[in-house]
């Protein structure tokens, strides 16, 4: 089949091609077009606004003839306007209307610009009738869903809606739009939420304006936008402010540049961007997650999230809330950067290219102010929480103490669900911090909390998992060491120093503490009659018992004399000789030639020798076996204080850290 030939229709004769659009389009552009109820209140308000309306009224009514009716008091239409405006699909006032199309009479400009917002209706209702009031005319007509698309089946390129009756017309004012046959579903959410997102769709409802917008004879009012009620830090843009009240919780208030040095003169952004103080405050059930900034343009909603585009996914971020005016964007002289619906922007344009810059800017600007914000404010309210932590600041040197304080402060603003969780935290913060001072990184504990993977790493380093047990050996020697003092102090003394000092042989030797018994050699020792088990016996050889242990190669043999009896010094060589002849026996028969054995005698009333003859004493126990001894119970307490001495310096700090984490 082959094609007609084309020629190029003569200046004087009919065109030869035509470009129709069919009905069907409206179901693209209008009824499919829009996904919830708020979305499509927004473009009556919006006409309203144009119209020079000071007052729009929403009745929204759940029966089973459910029903929305919408009412301004603006200029109304006359049919003229009706028919080649309002049922005039595209219609452009902007370029259309030479007298008002950029301005209205009352000097606002105009938020209508694609003509397609009155289709929107289609997409909650079947049925909608129109009233219109001007110049003490009155008209009103009804348009049928069904009916359009019965004429789009037929291949109408025409709809006639359907004239109301003139005697049941009521408006005598401004213009009143009736949504019948309502699609339920898109009647979620209640009314409350819906004023909720309306106050988030237009920034000029208010006595400011002269636009008032009531819904079931609510007002809808800046409290309903519900964040900055609770913004606690807030950076105004440009040349911007906030009304009285609107944020009671509000600390502290700043201002950033309203554009960038590069920028044309009239590009300028106004609004405000804000933190809270916890995230889960952006959490709201009836709007959704206002952790977001929108963006205006000409007093209604352009983009309904920017934050999404310049989330650099820091912290702080997650505690955002705002609004931004950037009427630039919805320029008269350049094109139309908007979606049908209205809600998002074309990201490719150079205008929404510079706006994020912008955002980029003041955002980096925001991230460093409100670091030392936040952890001033949240230091100030945990140390009137919790008496105990400032206690404990205020016990620490400045420079540990303002770690201390940012170390808090961050843990206090780390987004939790429990609060009860928090006190936990700081339990396990102080103990990490103190740990970390011993080895004088808390610099780099305080500057990484808040970042899990870098945190984890710095608390398994080994030098700080060494630096974890430091608290509880603090305790456990001077606990030892209290409990052996009180055992010399004690009249029955003798009966458990053995077992005592044998369990704790660092007292004698800080090598000794690892120093192991040996089942074998105690059983031998005890067959060749050197320990003796009976007390008879142990009372008629002039001690009170014997007990050996090795440590690396080394065999040890403690003996332990009561502490009141007066000792002769061939006595204790008389019996260490026995003792070490008896081990070089044993352990010759082992095939241990030259055993490493040590003697200690443990007395209590010095010897003769040792004040009068000191070499002889020396001399003496060299006799017995190299390295042999003579200690007092009193040297013990004194020697083990002194080798401990900077556990017991830490205890007072470690009691210290013990009562204010019980406070918690």
């Amino acid at each position: 089949m082959s094609l007609p030939k084309y020629s190029d229709p003569s200046p004087s004769t009919e065109q030869a091609f035509e470009m129709r659009v069919g009905l069907n389009v409206l179901d693209h552009l209008g009824i499919n077009l829009y996904s919830n109820i708020a979305a499509v209140l927004t473009e009556v308000i919006a006409n309203a606004w144009d119209a020079d309306a000071k007052n729009v009224t929403i009745q929204i009514d759940h029966g089973e003839d459910s029903r929305i009716t919408m009412t301004d008091d603006g200029v109304g239409m006359t049919i003229d306007d009706i028919n080649n405006k309002y049922l005039l699909v595209g219609y452009r006032r902007r370029d259309q209307d030479m007298n008002n199309g950029r301005r209205t009479k009352k000097g606002r400009t105009v938020m209508g610009r694609k003509g397609l917002g009155k289709l929107s209706l289609f997409s909650i209702a079947d049925v909608i009738e129109v009233q219109s009031a001007k110049d003490g005319q009155s008209h009103g007509f009804r348009i049928s869903a069904v009916k359009i698309r019965e004429a789009a089946r037929n291949q109408s390129r025409i709809y006639y809606p359907e004239s109301l009756n003139r005697n049941k017309l009521d408006i005598k004012q401004g213009t009143k739009i009736v949504l019948k046959e309502i699609k339920r579903q898109r009647l979620e959410p209640g009314t409350r939420a819906l004023r909720k997102r309306l106050a988030r769709r237009f920034s000029i409802i208010g006595e400011t304006h002269d636009f008032r917008i009531t819904i079931n004879e609510e007002p809808v009012t800046y409290h309903d936008r519900d964040d900055l009620s609770k913004v606690q830090f807030l950076w105004m843009l440009g040349e911007s402010d906030i009304e009285s009240g609107a944020a009671p919780g509000l600390i502290k208030k700043a201002n950033l540049p309203g554009q960038l040095d590069h920028w044309d003169k009239n590009w300028k952004v106004r609004g405000w961007i804000g933190t809270v103080q916890k995230p889960k405050q952006l959490d709201n059930p009836d709007v959704g997650n206002l952790n977001s900034i929108v963006v205006f343009a000409r007093g209604r909603l352009f983009h309904e999230n920017i934050l999404d585009k310049v989330n650099n996914g820091r912290l702080y971020t997650k505690y955002l809330t705002g609004q931004i005016e950037a009427d630039f964007l919805d320029d008269d002289h350049n094109a139309d950067i908007a979606t049908s619906d209205r809600q998002r922007i074309q990201e490719d344009d150079p205008r929404y290219i510079q706006l994020l810059e912008f955002l980029k800017s003041s955002l980096k600007k925001i991230d460093g102010q409100w670091n030392e914000l936040r952890h001033r404010s949240e230091l100030k309210q945990v140390k009137a929480t919790f008496p105990a932590l400032d206690a404990w600041f205020k016990s620490l040197p400045e420079g540990y103490r303002n770690q201390a304080e940012k170390l808090v402060a961050k843990l206090s603003s780390l987004p939790l669900e429990e609060e009860d969780d928090r006190k936990l935290l700081y339990k396990h913060g102080i103990l990490a911090f103190q740990r970390m001072k011993v080895r004088g990184s808390t610099r780099e504990l305080v500057d990484h909390i808040g970042e899990p993977g870098k945190l984890l790493q710095i608390l398994s380093d080994r030098d700080a998992f060494e630096a974890s047990l430091y608290r509880d050996i603090i305790r456990s020697r001077l606990e030892v060491i209290e409990q052996f003092q009180s055992l010399i102090e004690d009249n029955q003394r003798e009966k458990l120093l053995q077992e005592f000092l044998f369990d704790h042989l660092w007292l004698l030797d800080p090598a000794w503490e690892r120093a192991t018994s040996s089942a074998v050699m105690e059983s031998r020792l005890t067959e060749e009659g050197v320990i003796i088990q009976d007390m008879t016996a142990k009372e008629k050889l002039g001690r009170v018992d014997i007990a050996y242990r090795t440590d690396a190669g080394k065999h040890i043999i403690v003996e332990l004399k009561r502490a009141e009896r007066k000792i002769k010094l061939l006595d204790l060589v008389e019996q260490g000789q026995t003792y070490v002849d008896k081990v070089k026996k044993i352990q010759q028969n082992k095939g241990a030639n030259s055993p490493n054995i040590e003697v200690v005698f443990v007395v209590g009333k010095p010897l003769d020798e040792e004040s009068n003859n000191p070499a002889r004493v020396k001399a003496s126990m060299e006799s017995v076996s190299p390295g042999s001894r003579i200690v007092h119970y009193d040297f013990l307490i004194q020697n083990a204080l002194e080798a401990y001495s900077e556990y017991l310096e830490k205890s007072a700090e470690i009691d210290k850290i013990d009562e204010i984490i019980d406070q918690l």
